[in-house]
């Protein structure tokens, strides 16, 4: 099998374990790119015999450009080299840049592949009909590698979304979990990003203690499964075992789980209908003999509330609470608000009047959304800096 491969983000830990799993495979791959760690990606590159990198951020460009000079490597610095690097479709493309940054390379590159798996959550929320347009136009096949949603993918195959009564997305419930509502407040950063089940980024494990990477993938599945938002719940499983419920409405459940590993996510998503095997540990009987699945208590998560009030339309909106969110995110890591000041300034910022009018607008292109992101984040910015507050 010499698939050729693209990886958007590989010095990530989506990016990383992707290259773990294709080690000593007859693998291809294409291209490469990163942000700003080109040590990283110089190392992979010469690992991979991979030709063709990209490194967006102009000073590891510079250093970049040096160190490949007598290689026969090709550096880029932006996605405008697709049309470079490509002569012809490859075969799969993992993307996985962080953040809105991730949205315009993904979409570019839906063109020269065959397959995309898509582990960026921004791209899907903000910009999920320009994907599905490019989709359709290239007959370009999209998985989705979150988790959550790649069990409701696997779980869903050949199956008709109409025969769904209700899907059910689990949360760990974070390191604050059990910790009184009255301590969480004045939480340190050390013990927010201290995840019980996961290692991850510094962004996506703040998300995941206020909770808010609930309510991004309940809109992820909304807009990958195009079902109604009544019929997506989320229920609190702290093992992080069980990943998705599907209640079918013949009377069937089907219930997805596997070990709390995105190598599992990812070597289906390179390897779907294959015979192909992958190390994982046994069935955890424990594990599944306690699943503890409970309802989401609203006064411990309030960032769930946000589900309440959101446009059963894909909107401008749900950029809008994306870019607030990771504003705040930002300035809560550099200690400038509180934990809790997190959800009691996004709700602030995102029910203003102003807002509230891209309930009804659509993003016409990629300039829509960055355009709003860029402009939410600067008010973001504005407020809290001019909060007492702070």
């Amino acid at each position: 099998m010499n698939k050729k491969i693209a990886i958007l983000g590989s010095t990530g830990s989506i990016g990383k374990t992707t290259l773990k799993i294709l080690e000593n495979k007859n693998f291809n791959i294409i291209l490469l790119a990163a942000n700003k760690n080109y040590k990283t990606l110089f190392k992979q590159a010469k690992k991979f015999n991979v030709k063709n990198i990209i490194i967006t951020n102009d000073k590891s460009y510079k250093i970049l450009k040096l160190k490949c000079k007598k290689l026969n490597i090709k550096v880029f610095n932006n996605f405008n080299s697709f049309r470079k690097i490509f002569k012809k479709k490859i075969d799969y493309t993992m993307s996985c840049i962080t953040g809105i940054d991730g949205l315009i390379p993904t979409i570019n590159i839906i063109k020269y592949t065959k397959q995309i798996a898509v582990a960026n959550k921004e791209s899907i929320i903000c910009g999920w009909k320009l994907i599905q347009k490019e989709l359709k136009k290239n007959k370009t096949k999209f998985i989705p590698v979150d988790s959550e949603h790649f069990s409701l993918w696997y779980g869903l195959q050949n199956l008709n979304i109409k025969n769904v009564e209700n899907i059910f997305l689990t949360a760990s419930g974070g390191p604050f979990y059990k910790t009184p509502i009255n301590e969480i407040k004045n939480a340190k950063i050390s013990q927010a990003l201290n995840h019980p089940n996961w290692k991850m980024g510094k962004k996506i494990s703040i998300d995941s203690a206020t909770l808010i990477n609930k309510v991004f993938e309940v809109i992820e599945a909304k807009n990958i499964f195009d079902i109604s938002y009544k019929k997506i719940s989320i229920l609190i499983h702290p093992f992080s075992y069980l990943h998705a419920i599907i209640k079918f409405n013949n009377g069937l459940i089907k219930l997805i789980a596997h070990d709390t590993s995105m190598k599992v996510p990812i070597f289906n998503s390179l390897y779907n209908k294959t015979d192909e095997k992958i190390k994982t540990q046994k069935i955890d009987l424990k594990k599944l003999n306690n699943l503890d699945l409970n309802i989401i208590n609203k006064k411990r998560y309030p960032m769930v509330k946000i589900l309440e009030n959101l446009p059963s339309q894909s909107s401008l909106y749900e950029t809008i609470i994306v870019s607030a969110n990771d504003a705040l995110v930002e300035l809560y890591l550099k200690k400038k608000i509180k934990f809790t000041d997190i959800n009691k300034f996004l709700f602030k910022f995102i029910y203003q009047k102003k807002f509230l009018k891209y309930k009804l607008k659509t993003p016409k292109s990629v300039n829509d959304i960055i355009d709003l992101n860029q402009y939410v984040r600067l008010k973001i910015f504005e407020k809290v800096y001019k909060s007492s507050n702070v």
